[in-house]
């Protein structure tokens, strides 16, 4: 390891890239199948396939967010923080993302309120403001997932290739191919289920290694080992920026920078990618917003406990034999984990390094395909060049827009690795030209004023200052000099990330004050309406609204919703307006008191605090991650069995009726009462 050889032999990188992905396609297959068999959901489906009939509830649609939210940069990107900056790392990358999808939480009570039967948040956008916006926002919306998927490809490409010798080119190409094959057979349910198993085996490794350098390794295997270790290598190679050169503080004026630039580019990311407007889609009315806030606090755990574990390793091991010696070039394509990892357990470090990674590249990948293949579908296709689309077409245009686009994120991963672009740099620069979309975004979802051209300029006038600013720093800090390394400093992204996001919300924000719409958003609720709804809802007599009413407030309910069918007339009996309005305070005040607290409340005091810790502040920091991520592990791996427990033994009866019985398990619709 120290001539930084990879440790495990190139066929195991093809196995788990070619194997890994064929294994899912065959689980996908026999969920499908069994879905279809004891469920009367079905991904023949299109309203099935790309939303999963809006009724999953709230555990499995916070592990799906767990899930999606976990990238390889969740992975290898807050490691390569905590190797350069110290425990400042984990935090500012944990909260800098984590706070994103709790204020996501307030989008997602607007979606089910505003525009509960849209497929997705270009459609919102769409009713509203019509075709220019639409296009607009449609280049911010399709830039976030080409971005997010290069990254997802460059990071898991490059740590395949550290661990196993795999090519390069060929990793940037199986792993979305694979990755495509499941997602066509199953749509998003399945999807969903197996980003549950993701999201399960992710922490079972995570646990593991948590648990060897904390007690078991002969390398670390202690708190007081860590301490010294660390204190040994800032006396070495003091941390430029931080208090007396430690990493153990959280005094750290690289990681604060890094901490801004984190929440920017992460709100880009998370309220323009379809992926997360994919999941509050297939949610439950009554319980999305549960579900973001649960996602969003389990997620938090896995990047803080992982980088906290590896990145740190990869500190203490430096001169370790085993240890891999890592250039900047390295630390910037996220190599510290895999290293950190295969120097304490070997082989088998390397290879639960190379799982995990893997998991999490593929379920972050699916999320994207889907998230692409809905834009292509519903926002291309059906607006602009067959509105009157039929279902077995918008089916076949699904899939195929899958398949396209795992193509695209094969070249793109491959168009950047040849010019040099580290998933690093790619995930400081994502709110340098995303940012810009943020505000307009929310404000047209969420506010009734928001002003069309003062959003669409704010996006676009954002867009243009945040690459000049960025540029511009760049030129003024390095004598002029433009290239990938200087483009890719901290200051020079801040610039750009705050440029970006600051003048897209002061424009939008003052436009919109001065001239304000009046925006009823009838528009955004009549998109893909039922018919029969519709109907329904013309003259509801009072007695039956306040039934309803009372209905809907009453949270989800208790019985098992096993069909299309039953999911549409559950969902409809919780839109109730009074209900969602009252999930929409419950989110917003949650998300906001949340976010001070992760980025104001608990980090600045400790930034000017100057605190080095020792021994025990260090055990302290650990064991509160370790109890954290127990209690997230509950929260979004035996939580979602619980609540599926009736449906689960429903498919179990049916299973075994069908072993005694020939044909006797499979699902019927029952028939419709007189009173339905």
């Amino acid at each position: 390891m120290s001539s930084n050889e990879p440790v495990l032999p190139q066929g195991a990188g093809y196995g788990v890239v070619v194997g890994i992905g064929l294994f899912f396609s065959a689980f996908m297959l026999g969920l499908t199948a069994i879905q279809s068999r004891y469920t009367g959901f079905s991904p023949k489906n299109s309203e099935e396939f790309n939303s999963a009939s809006r009724s999953i509830k709230p555990g499995l649609i916070a592990s799906g967010i767990v899930s999606a939210w976990t990238w390889a940069a969740t992975l290898l990107q807050s490691s390569a923080v905590a190797y350069k900056d110290g425990i400042s790392g984990p935090w500012w990358y944990g909260s800098g993302a984590t706070v994103q999808v709790l204020l996501f939480a307030q989008l997602a009570a607007k979606l089910k309120l505003n525009a509960p039967h849209a497929h997705t948040w270009l459609e919102i956008i769409g009713a509203r403001w019509g075709n220019v916006a639409h296009l607009v926002f449609m280049f911010f919306g399709l830039a976030t997932n080409v971005i997010v998927s290069s990254m997802l490809i460059l990071g898991g490409s490059a740590t395949v290739n550290s661990l196993t010798g795999m090519n390069t080119i060929a990793a940037c190409f199986l792993i979305p191919l694979g990755v495509a094959i499941y997602v066509v057979v199953g749509g998003m349910r399945a999807t969903l289920l197996c980003d549950y198993t993701h999201t399960a085996v992710l922490f079972a490794i995570i646990f593991v290694f948590i648990y060897t350098v904390y007690a078991t390794s002969e390398k670390i295997g202690s708190f007081q080992a860590m301490y010294d270790l660390l204190s040994k290598a800032s006396e070495a190679a003091p941390v430029s920026g931080n208090a007396h050169g430690s990493y153990l503080t959280m005094r750290s004026k690289n990681g604060l920078i890094f901490g801004v630039i984190n929440v920017i580019g992460n709100f880009a990311t998370v309220f323009q990618d379809q992926a997360y407007w994919q999941r509050a889609i297939a949610s439950r009315p009554a319980s999305c917003v549960k579900a973001y806030l649960l996602g969003g606090i389990a997620w938090f755990a896995i990047p803080f406990m992982f980088s906290t574990t590896l990145g740190l390793s990869a500190v203490a091991l430096r001169g370790d034999p085993a240890m891999r010696t890592l250039s900047p070039a390295d630390v910037s394509a996220g190599l510290p984990a895999s290293a950190a990892a295969a120097a304490l357990l070997g082989k088998s470090g390397a290879a639960a390094i190379l799982i995990v990674l893997f998991l999490a590249v593929t379920s972050a990948t699916s999320a994207e395909l889907i998230a692409v293949s809905s834009i292509l579908t519903y926002d291309v296709y059906k607006r602009y060049f067959n509105p009157n689309a039929t279902e077995s077409q918008i089916l076949k245009i699904s899939h195929a827009m899958v398949a396209l686009f795992a193509v695209i994120m094969g070249i793109l991963g491959l168009i950047f690795y040849y010019i040099g672009i580290s998933m690093g740099w790619l995930y400081e620069f994502m709110g340098v030209v995303l940012g810009s979309g943020v505000v307009p975004i929310a404000m047209g979802i969420t506010w009734s004023k928001a002003n069309k051209w003062g959003c669409i300029s704010g996006a676009v006038s954002g867009f243009c200052v945040g690459i000049v600013a960025w540029l511009v720093t760049t030129s003024a800090l390095n004598g002029g000099e433009l290239t990938v390394t200087t483009t890719g400093g901290d200051l020079e992204m801040l610039a750009g990330n705050l440029a970006s996001i600051g003048v897209s919300g002061i424009v939008t924000v003052v436009t919109s004050l001065i001239w304000p719409a009046n925006f009823d958003f009838e528009a955004t609720r009549a998109i893909n309406r039922p018919e029969l709804v519709h109907e329904k809802s013309v003259a509801p007599s009072l007695e039956d609204d306040a039934s309803e009413k009372k209905r809907a407030a009453a949270d989800v309910s208790l019985e098992p919703v096993i069909s299309a069918a039953a999911a549409a007339e559950e969902e409809e009996r919780e839109l109730d307006p009074v209900a969602l309005k009252k999930s929409f305070r419950i989110a917003a005040w949650s998300s906001v008191i949340l976010t001070l607290v992760m980025l104001i409340l608990i980090p600045l005091p400790l930034f000017f605090a100057q605190t080095v810790y020792g021994v025990r502040g260090l055990a302290t920091w650990v064991v509160v991650g370790m109890i954290w991520a127990f209690c997230s592990a509950i929260a979004v791996v035996l939580y979602p069995l619980w609540e599926s427990r009736d449906a689960l033994m429903l498919i179990g009866r049916g299973m075994v009726k069908d072993a005694f019985t020939r044909g006797g398990g499979k699902f019927v619709q029952q028939p419709a009462g007189p009173d339905a």
